[in-house]
């Protein structure tokens, strides 16, 4: 039953959202992100006012995007589409892009004190204020719960369990470590960090993000330049097969489907972080005057995520298509035939790092977020801890447990999240046009 409710939520309702709400923002805001380029760049100065700078927000949000989505997910945007899947990630980008400044602008005009200094800011703070000015407080609270619940549950499957089987499974295949141990080191690990509250977190993610996405980004850009005598062809291949039907449904839905996956392949479109109403959780502890200078970072997110990390998969991708594509729908093997092309046998070794870098960071990235939908709930002692042994046992569990419900659950639970929070923006785009106009003034 799961399964069949989660092909027309996350395979129908949500993508058809996620473009029909992009686009209208796109309008309503005059395409800004792309006829001003230079405004956007001057919004990502990080300003140092005390609290959570700006940047290290963004990075906080980028370990909770970045995965290895970007690593297989592009290989299987193209064996579904063609290279010309490549060109409608970029078009669908484009969408993604205004949708994460869009629920960023709320988040930050909607967040609250959280008691210690600091300021604390999610979906389900904007969902609920939304419905106290509509004169339905009650309707709003009971949603916003609802939402916050189904984040909850997001990061003990998405967020912490299937991290945790996608590390313990390349670890294992790669070097032999048995999975029960990876899952034991790295629920102790996660458990002592996040023990020490969002700073610590935040401040590991702040060096983490760079030193992993820097060091990807030279792995592919080795062999790119390694293969740079067919770049150009590459590149044709790209626009000569973009404008074919199956290159453009492929592109459009590869690209959710890059974007939403975490880690590893979903069974299912679901919905990626600009759209669902995670990311702005991150950015909302940033000490930021304008909402609309922090959505700025948020276009930036997008932009390292696909048009830098996964175009330059892609690229290896393309260049090392004629032995990847022996392996057909098995996307793992595919990227690292791929790399290995270029890289030769120590590709699995370096991918095999990656893994283990951007699903560790994610892991961090959700405990925040888990984090900030218990405090949502009950904000005190007790609940926190229950929460960090329950979230580390289930990094712990998910390491060696088969992950087909936890994949079903988190498809259902990110897919109603997006519909939700989706609605809820559409309804609120008066403000966030607001915001972005007082920027753009000043």
């Amino acid at each position: 039953m799961l399964e069949i409710i989660n092909f027309y939520l996350s395979g129908v309702l949500v993508p058809s959202l996620l473009i029909a709400v992009g686009l209208y923002y796109c309008i309503r805001l005059k395409f800004f992100h792309v006829l001003k380029p230079f405004a956007v760049f001057r919004g990502l100065k990080s300003e140092k006012r005390g609290g959570v700078s700006s940047a290290r927000a963004v990075t906080l949000a980028l370990a909770g995007t970045l995965g290895v989505g970007n690593i297989v997910g592009v290989s299987s945007a193209i064996h579904l589409g063609g290279f010309g899947a490549v060109f409608w990630m970029w078009a669908s980008a484009l969408v993604a892009m205004i949708l994460k400044y869009a629920e960023i602008v709320l988040a930050m005009k909607h967040k609250k004190s959280d008691g210690r200094g600091g300021t604390v800011g999610a979906a389900m703070y904007y969902i609920k204020d939304l419905f106290s000015t509509l004169g339905a407080r009650r309707f709003g609270s009971m949603l916003a719960a609802a939402f916050a619940a189904l984040f909850l549950l997001t990061s003990l499957t998405m967020g912490s369990m299937l991290q945790s089987n996608a590390i313990a499974e390349a670890l294992e295949g790669v070097v032999g470590l048995p999975r029960v141990y990876v899952g034991a080191v790295l629920g102790v690990v996660i458990f002592f960090i996040i023990r020490s509250g969002t700073h610590s977190i935040s401040a590991l993610t702040n060096v983490l993000v760079p030193i992993m996405s820097v060091g990807y980004a030279v792995m592919s850009a080795v062999v790119i330049f390694r293969g740079r005598a067919a770049l150009g062809d590459a590149f044709d291949a790209i626009f000569r097969s973009a404008f074919t039907p199956s290159a453009a449904a492929s592109g459009v839905g590869g690209y959710i489907f890059t974007k939403a996956v975490r880690y590893g392949i979903m069974r299912g479109l679901v919905s990626n972080e600009a759209g669902c109403g995670t990311a702005p959780t991150a950015h909302a502890i940033a000490d930021c005057p304008s909402p609309a200078k922090q959505g700025m970072f948020g276009i930036f997110e997008v932009f390292v995520d696909t048009v830098v990390l996964c175009t330059m998969t892609a690229l290896v991708v393309i260049l090392g298509y004629g032995d990847a594509s022996r392996f057909g729908g098995n996307y793992m093997m595919m990227t690292i035939t791929a790399y290995a092309s270029g890289l030769g046998g120590y590709a699995a070794y370096f991918l095999c790092v990656a893994v283990l870098c951007f699903g560790f960071a994610t892991v961090l990235c959700w405990a925040h977020y888990g984090l900030t939908c218990v405090h949502y709930f009950k904000k005190n002692a007790l609940a926190t801890r229950v929460f960090m042994l329950v979230y580390c046992g289930a990094i712990f569990v998910g390491a060696f447990a088969p992950s087909e419900l936890s994949w079903q659950l988190s498809d259902f639970s990110m897919g109603a999240m997006t519909v939700i929070n989706l609605i809820c923006i559409l309804l609120m785009s008066k403000d966030v046009k607001k915001q972005t106009e007082i920027y753009f003034e000043k």
